[in-house]
């Protein structure tokens, strides 16, 4: 006869394919309901750009259509976010699950292009995101998101100052090219660098976010020491390019927040290989080849993706529309995607583990 406790304990084994744990076990199975030989439940997953969501599924219904009182099966998908726990030493920016650094040992692999696209890789998979442009001195995200002349409003609260961040395509974000004028320089030393990222950390109305997705310049300086030491970090995007001289760069940034105990989500090698807009079906390795797979094997840091390099992702970072808004059938914008959901799983099995 079915009930609650039958209809467990043939999902028990149902196990989540990232995790390796059973989503009985982990409660994502929830308000289970039996209507004659109908059941319903609620299935709850760790992030909304789960990539194995259908396999889950699939899963849970083939288990339950084993006991032969079972005739359909019906699945409703959320999803919870888990949250990053903070050591003693940080400070947590409230509402704000999951802190994710897109870093680079050096400038012009396209680490702007891999934050800016995860971002709404994610925000088009119904997470709650956020983009901090942490390059102070070279703010490119307000123009890769067509949003190079609006301005942020500011607060004023007992408190402090707080303040608004631009929203584009479900995207908070807050960028140092919203409080200066186009083409001014940033000149500053590492504590006025260390004082507005603070700022942009903890005096902006982030709200509730299952993603703040940092965009780092390039480098081993200040603006990292800063995030990884201040606040829960989930972790840390290394962009590369095949090259060695790109890969000589990377190394040492990764070895940087090594360091700093933050932990590695993968590497990501951008520009892998050149598709041609009227060759589609030919490809060629101008930056070489296998760079971003030799890394990861020495150092033992997982590959997240390849994307290619096509006339579209450039074109969609100078007129402000992301490729996985302009082009969302490109190869690059499915590379961007898959890499996303990557990022995802892995922080949610960081914070489950």
């Amino acid at each position: 006869m079915l009930d609650h406790q039958s209809i467990l304990n043939a999902l028990q084994p149902v196990q989540d394919p990232e995790l390796k744990k059973s989503l009985v076990t982990l409660n994502m199975i929830r308000n289970v309901s039996i209507k004659d030989s109908t059941v319903e439940f609620t299935l709850v997953l760790t992030t909304p750009a789960c990539p194995l969501k259908e396999l889950i599924i699939q899963d849970c219904e083939k288990a339950l259509k084993e006991l032969p009182e079972v005739q359909e099966v019906k699945i409703n998908v959320t999803s919870e976010t888990p949250v990053q726990k903070a050591l003693p030493t940080q400070q947590s920016i409230p509402n704000v699950k999951n802190i994710i650094a897109v870093s680079s040992g050096k400038g012009g692999v396209g680490k702007s292009t891999v934050a800016v696209n995860t971002a709404v890789a994610l925000a088009q998979m119904g997470a709650k995101v956020g983009l901090l442009d942490a390059d102070i001195y070279g703010p490119n995200a307000p123009t890769m998101l067509g949003v190079e002349d609006y301005q942020v409003t500011v607060e004023k609260r007992p408190e402090g100052d707080i303040l608004e961040p631009v929203l584009s395509n479900g995207i908070k974000m807050v960028s140092m090219g919203f409080l200066i004028n186009p083409g001014q320089p940033v000149i500053w030393r590492g504590p006025m660098l260390t004082g507005i990222i603070r700022q942009f950390l903890h005096q902006v109305n982030w709200g509730s976010l299952d993603y703040l997705i940092v965009d780092m310049p390039p480098g081993t300086g200040d603006v990292q020491l800063t995030l990884a030491q201040s606040v829960p970090m989930a972790g840390v995007v290394i962009v590369t390019t095949p090259q060695n001289v790109s890969l000589i760069d990377a190394y040492r940034g990764i070895k940087m927040f090594e360091q700093l105990k933050t932990n590695i989500l993968g590497i990501v090698e951008n520009m892998s290989y050149f598709i041609p807009p009227d060759l589609p079906d030919h490809s060629y390795d101008i930056f070489g080849s296998g760079g971003g797979m030799k890394a990861s094997q020495e150092l033992q840091i997982p590959l997240l993706g390849l994307i290619p390099l096509e006339i579209s992702l450039r074109q969609g970072g100078d007129n402000g529309v992301p490729i996985l808004i302009s082009h969302p059938q490109s190869a690059s914008a499915k590379a961007l995607k898959l890499i996303a959901q990557k990022i995802a799983g892995k922080v949610s099995m960081m914070a489950l583990a």
